[in-house]
């Protein structure tokens, strides 16, 4: 058995996969295309023109599918792993759940609300990604935290605190280069601005701004990394309640009769299959 069919390991696996292959799949589409710089330009940049902005909002919604799937998943992990009378990780992972289904939403509006479109909106999205996101790295470290040594190493948290570091590190980086940048531009459309000339006003400001936009996406998708041999131990099943032999609304026990059906009062099938 491959290491990704081990339990739900491919959840997190094709997370990171299938949103790094987006961010890729975007730049290199948008440079072919000289749509934008080839040095290092926005996330967003490269999936505001089309046809890579077509490809880059399908791309995301997956992947924020998938972000939704693995952050259920990660909820139910640590909900089972976790003693009754130990409250306050259950209070943790409760609220990691919302903000990391918060997050996955608004990495959608990110991808359907292009900056060059409707700048307020791809603003807020990327505000819910990237800012609840982090947050939700945060909570997640915690429930690490409170979880070791007796469900999992010292080691993984503290490459979960290593990320959220390097999460948090970005995130600053970002917004202190942005100010910087849109105040020594004023009256320029910096959103709608896609091409920069090396060592014109606020060149610097915008490169350190969109590595460490860069920096940040990829710190998320090395956390999501971490979840992969978690996964591994778990699988999740569905069960169908059955409560009535028929779907008529009626009494209708003459049909089964007929048709020499015997109801079946449930039916379990696995909801994510893998292996245990």
């Amino acid at each position: 058995m491959w290491w990704f069919q081990q339990g739900l390991s491919f959840l997190p696996s094709a997370l990171v996969i299938w949103t790094a292959a987006s961010f890729v799949f975007a730049y290199i589409t948008a440079v072919v295309l000289r749509h934008v710089d080839p040095l290092v330009p926005y996330i967003s940049d490269t999936g505001t023109m089309a046809p890579e902005r077509c490809v880059f909002g399908i791309m995301l919604d997956v992947s924020a599918f998938l972000g939704m799937a693995t952050v259920y998943v990660r909820y139910k992990q640590v909900k089972v792993l976790t003693a009754v009378h130990e409250t306050r990780i259950h209070r943790l992972n409760r609220c990691g759940l919302l903000l990391g289904l918060i997050s996955s939403f608004g990495m959608c509006v990110v991808a359907n609300f292009q900056k060059t479109t409707l700048f307020s909106m791809h603003l807020v999205g990327a505000v819910l990604t990237f800012g609840v996101g982090a947050l939700y790295i945060l909570i997640q470290t915690l429930v690490s935290l409170f979880m070791q040594p007796h469900v999992h190493s010292r080691t993984i948290y503290l490459v979960r605190l290593a990320i959220g570091v390097w999460t948090l590190s970005s995130i600053i980086s970002m917004f202190v280069s942005s100010v910087i940048m849109y105040t020594s531009l004023p009256g320029v459309d910096v959103p709608n601005k896609l091409h920069w000339t090396p060592g014109e006003t606020g060149y610097a400001a915008h490169i350190v701004s969109t590595v460490s936009e860069w920096s940040l996406a990829f710190s998320f998708i090395s956390f999501f990394l971490t979840y992969i041999r978690d996964f591994q131990k778990i699988t999740l099943r569905a069960e169908a309640d059955l409560q009535s032999s028929h779907l008529y609304d009626w009494p209708h026990g003459a049909f089964a009769a007929s048709h020499g059906l015997k109801p079946e009062p449930s039916e379990s099938s696995p909801l994510l299959a893998g292996g245990t």
